[in-house]
């Protein structure tokens, strides 16, 4: 119950098949593979990054076993669990953890507006059903719920699996709360990629990221300077990647991914409608952010 998760923490996408349109297994060991040989100190599938909300239950099990299986306990594997139902979500946490995952990574997502208390009876019902660690996360982007500091703290507090938190709001005063609410005893991970020189400096563990797909050299440097104290590196370092940072999130994380991956000679499919390749224009501007960090 006490997975240790530091540094960055790489997110792949989920490739498809140019003509069937399902998952591309194969492809996805070759990046997993890729991500660890560039350092990645933690592998998490099915997250956002991953297309997880556009997967078939088929399919996003064979995605996480094949990500699992490939990790082979080189770092730990944190699988993203979201559904809008209680019963699915347990359902895939259990999957994950009869796989081999090290951590779950749980997100509440909702069609109604959930109370304080249904969140609590959703993280409750999937920590009784799996033995491993759960990292709370928190996006409200994404998910339509936003989780106060304080509501995330008593869950950690009441509820022995959730050990850690992934706070992706984009309000770097959460983190602060959190540490204070804690006594700085819950650990926290940043999913916000244009926050991760301040998350560092607040005390997050590691960086839960993409950008370790287009740019592994960048995301450790940062880490690495964080970790060392020095804080002019840290900076210098930060604002050369930022510009990227900030280009890969608006332009939504599995279409700017994939197409900055197709850019570097990975291939790895196009992303599930509805959402849309990148356009011309925006892949030109994608390929001299790259240009740029690659000098």
């Amino acid at each position: 119950m006490h997975t240790a998760l530091e540094g960055i923490i790489a997110y792949p996408i989920t490739p498809f098949h140019a003509e069937l349109g399902n998952p591309d297994l194969p492809t996805l060991r070759k990046l997993i593979d890729k991500l660890i040989h560039d350092g990645a100190h933690a592998i998490a599938p099915l997250g956002s990054t991953g297309e997880s909300a556009y997967l078939t239950d088929d399919e996003w099990e064979a995605v996480a076993e094949a990500a699992i299986k490939q990790v082979a306990r080189r770092v730990p594997v944190v699988v993203g669990i979201s559904d809008l139902t209680t019963r699915n979500a347990v359902r895939r946490a259990r999957f994950a953890a009869q796989a081999g995952a090290d951590v779950v990574m749980v997100i509440p997502v909702s069609y109604w507006k959930l109370s304080e208390a249904d969140i609590t009876a959703h993280y409750r019902a999937i920590a009784d059903a799996i033995d491993i660690p759960i990292m709370l996360y928190n996006n409200p982007a994404t998910s339509g719920i936003d989780m106060s500091p304080e509501l995330i703290v008593n869950m950690v507090k009441q509820i022995d699996n959730i050990t850690m938190v992934k706070e992706s709001s984009g309000d770097i005063q959460r983190m602060h709360r959190i540490q204070q609410l804690s006594d700085g005893q819950i650990p926290f991970y940043n999913g916000s990629n244009p926050l991760a020189l301040e998350a560092f400096a607040a005390g997050a563990r590691g960086w839960c990221t993409a950008a370790h797909n287009l740019i592994p050299h960048w995301t450790l440097k940062l880490y690495q300077a964080c970790q060392a104290g020095n804080l002019d590196q840290a900076r210098a370092v930060f604002y050369q990647q930022l510009p990227l940072l900030q280009f890969i999130l608006k332009g939504g994380l599995p279409t700017t991914v994939k197409a900055g991956l197709r850019l570097q000679g990975f291939e790895a499919g196009e992303p599930r409608r509805p959402l849309q390749a990148l356009s011309q224009a925006d892949e030109k501007q994608l390929q001299q952010l790259l240009d740029t960090l690659q000098r």
